[in-house]
């Protein structure tokens, strides 16, 4: 049954129309320190009688949401147990009342649920009946608004969300500050009546009636009734809530790999060990005739375990995590404690104990592990010609380069042997690979993903890249694997300053991007102009305006990765004497590689020089993405400026690997994210061996500006949307 992609609310001052798949509902803290007996709440004086009553509506509203499959956010207010986000005035100020008979405990101060609105103790938890399910946001917040010192404007971006339905408590206080915070970042935003109260109900009328006042100064008001039958049509084929048996016939697997087909087959009674069995021989079935994209399978005993312990774990087929079942493939320069990380090069081998923080991530999400896949020998290419464990080759054409230095990732994703890989990119590993194999190759701003487990490259440039069949899948990993880690030294915490939301109207559509100019994209071959021209008219009926930039600093900033010292950190996070040792294990490019470092003899002063010029070129780039009306929202690009086939490489290695990075290798030296999505295909020679040929896939890459992840990557999937390129991998 196919969803509206808008509804239409009745609602105050005039209808509120809203795009499921850009809404969230947002629960404002319904803790038991605000709801029960002996709470914060009642402590303060408030009447519990209302706020109690609002847990049935706000029930009904979530249970409704889950069934649309609406975005789901709750919000906990409460400190760190030091107190340390507390401020004074919050904490004394009612208490330090000259009249004060009523405040007579503060926050931090022991009562019946433990310590009165503090992280971990049991009235900070929200109330049994309104528990989150896996894959629902928890935002704990120090204030009163939601997104004072908090994730959740990150967290909103990251799933697209553009409108909120809000609900929860108190209406006077937590409720409307944090609609009135919404606002002013651009989302549109409608309070559920019946499902908001407070401790003073005279309060209620007044405050609802100031957010719907002068037209909708800060948002709307509907009731509950006709919004839970405005989303009922998307309700209907959904298994009920609550329960936990599957339908006696469970659907056949369709072979669709994407998170979303894999979650609701999965809620509709599919089994992960059903689908992992047809996978299994889809993957044995592949190696036969292509060895070289794994450098470690799982056996199948193990992976089977696996599909068996989630289904144990989670029985319940209507609370099933984000990623439940979901197969995927990691890069063997990747730890996983237990398992051999080669980085294709035997020497380098070990065996760590602990896994990458982002691989734990996923498991607990209830991701299957598949297998370690191939890739150029230390990370260092972007031909996937440079591994001891053979060549993987373009799911396109086999006579065609499959790109690297992450080959095996994008070819695993690109064959439908699993629905993501966990890659890595330092030059453009995770893009190049990803354009010549039919996928999305998405690296994000450096550090929001913890690099700690991962064999370096470049270590002040690398960073973890997502291999997925589609932008959504891609997004998704992110925001499931984004998380601050204090022992990376590279990793991110501080937010910049959050653009807004265009949320209605023109806006909301638009946007505005630059492009290299004529004489950087000479060097594209005749097909791949002609295709790139084409993505660039398409990205203009989206409501794309093609700005002018200077694309100056982009191409001195990816000169300086191997043009100029960078490149010794190849060998800096090797001891001293490694090369010499292991120089006869080393494929024979990468030994010319490291041999032309060395003979380089970059001195410190020259380092210092680059890292001026990469300091001024960042800051160059910073205005090409300025907020304001002169900056553009994304830079796009040709993922590559050509396919070489294997047999071209081989015979002219190094400088057919440097033509591939020209548009590559600026983004991580300028603390770029970018994406790489499919944008067509051309005709080839048949390959040998083959009767006919589909052509090779064409790419575009959209670069976006630090931290600029989220609104890069819905563009991007606008234009994927636009291209009616496949949703997810099949089978």
């Amino acid at each position: 049954m196919a969803h509206p992609t808008k509804l239409i609310l009745d609602a105050k001052p005039y209808s509120f129309v809203f795009s499921p798949a850009h809404t969230a509902l947002l629960v404002i803290d319904m803790q038991k320190d605000f709801l029960l007996p002996n709470g914060f709440g009642e402590i303060q004086g408030g009447s519990l009688e209302a706020v109690q009553a609002s847990i049935s509506p706000v029930k009904k509203l979530l249970v409704s949401c889950r069934r649309a499959r609406l975005a789901i956010f709750h919000t906990r207010e409460g400190h760190k147990p030091d107190l340390s986000d507390c401020p004074s005035s919050k904490l004394i100020r009612q208490n330090g009342s000259p009249e004060n008979a009523q405040h007579l405990k503060v926050i931090g101060d022991t009562g019946e649920m433990g310590r009165l609105l503090v992280r971990g103790e049991k009235g900070h938890d929200i109330v049994d009946e309104l528990r989150p399910l896996p894959g629902e946001v928890v935002i704990d917040k120090p204030g009163k608004g939601a997104f004072w010192n908090t994730a959740l404007m990150d967290k909103l971006k990251a799933k697209a969300i553009t409108h909120l339905l809000i609900c929860g408590v108190t209406t006077e206080c937590c409720f409307a500050t944090t609609l009135r915070e919404a606002n002013d970042r651009g989302f549109e935003c409608c309070g559920i009546e019946e499902a908001t109260a407070g401790y003073n109900d005279s309060f209620k009328c007044p405050t609802l009636d100031m957010i719907h006042w002068s037209e909708g100064l800060f948002g709307f008001i509907a009731s509950l009734q006709p919004l839970l039958e405005t989303l009922a049509p998307l309700t209907s084929d959904v298994v009920a809530v609550g329960s936990r048996t599957p339908p006696q016939t469970p659907p056949k697997f369709s072979g669709d790999l994407s998170i979303s087909n894999l979650q609701n087959s999965y809620r509709n009674g599919l089994s992960p060990t059903t689908m992992i069995e047809t996978l299994l021989e889809k993957i044995e079935e592949y190696e036969q005739t292509y060895p070289a994209v794994w450098i470690r399978l799982e056996t199948k005993a193990l992976v089977m375990e696996r599909a068996k312990e989630i289904e144990a774990r989670w029985p319940d087929r209507t609370k099933l995590p984000p990623l439940y079942g979901v197969p995927f493939s990691v890069k063997d320069s990747i730890d996983i404690a237990g398992i051999p990380t080669t980085t294709a090069c035997i020497p380098l081998a070990r065996v760590p104990p602990k896994s990458s923080p982002a691989y734990d991530i996923l498991l607990q999400e209830g991701a299957i592990f598949i297998g370690k896949t191939n890739l150029d020998q230390l990370a260092t290419g972007l031909t996937g010609c440079r591994s001891p464990f053979g060549i993987p080759r373009s799911v396109f054409n086999h006579d065609y380069i499959s790109g690297g230095s992450s080959s095996g990732s994008c070819v695993s994703v690109g064959a439908g042997l699993v629905t993501f890989s966990l890659a890595t990119d330092t030059a453009g590993s995770g893009r190049v690979p990803a354009g010549f194999n039919g996928v999305v190759g998405y690296k994000p701003t450096r550090g929001l993903i913890s690099c700690r487990g991962v064999t370096p490259a470049c270590l002040s440039l690398d960073c973890i890249a997502l291999i997925a069949g589609n932008v959504n899948d891609a997004r998704t990993i992110w925001d499931l694997c984004t998380s601050y880690d204090e022992d990376d030294r590279y990793s991110k915490t501080a937010a910049p300053i959050q653009r807004h939301i265009n949320s209605t109207g023109p806006q909301a559509t638009s946007f505005r991007f630059g492009i290299p100019p004529p004489e950087s994209l000479a060097v594209c071959s005749l097909d791949y102009r002609r295709l790139f021209n084409d993505a660039v008219t398409r990205l203009e009926t989206l409501g794309g305006h093609l700005t002018p930039i200077d694309w100056s600093p982009f191409e001195k900033a990816g000169k300086l990765l191997y043009d100029g010292t960078f490149v010794s950190e190849r060998l800096a996070s090797l001891p001293d004497d490694w090369l010499d040792k292991n120089r006869d294990h080393l494929h024979p490019v990468i030994r010319d590689i490291f041999d032309a470092v060395v003979a380089r003899q970059s001195t410190a002063v020259e380092a210092y020089r680059d890292l001026q010029a990469k300091a001024l070129y960042t800051r160059q780039a910073e205005k090409v993405f300025a907020y304001s009306s002169s900056g553009v929202d994304v830079v796009v690009v040709p993922t590559a400026p050509t396919h070489w086939t294997v047999e071209e490489v081989l015979t002219d290695p190094i400088a057919k690997n440097s033509a591939l990075g020209v548009f590559s290798h600026c983004a991580n030296v300028l603390d770029l994210c970018a994406v790489a999505v499919p944008a067509g295909t051309y005709p080839v020679p048949k390959p040998s061996g083959s009767s006919s040929s589909e052509g090779l896939p064409f790419s575009i890459t959209f670069l976006g500006g630090s931290r600029l992840d989220a609104e890069t990557l819905e563009i991007a999937r606008r234009f994927e949307e636009s291209m009616g390129e496949r949703s997810g991998t099949v089978l």
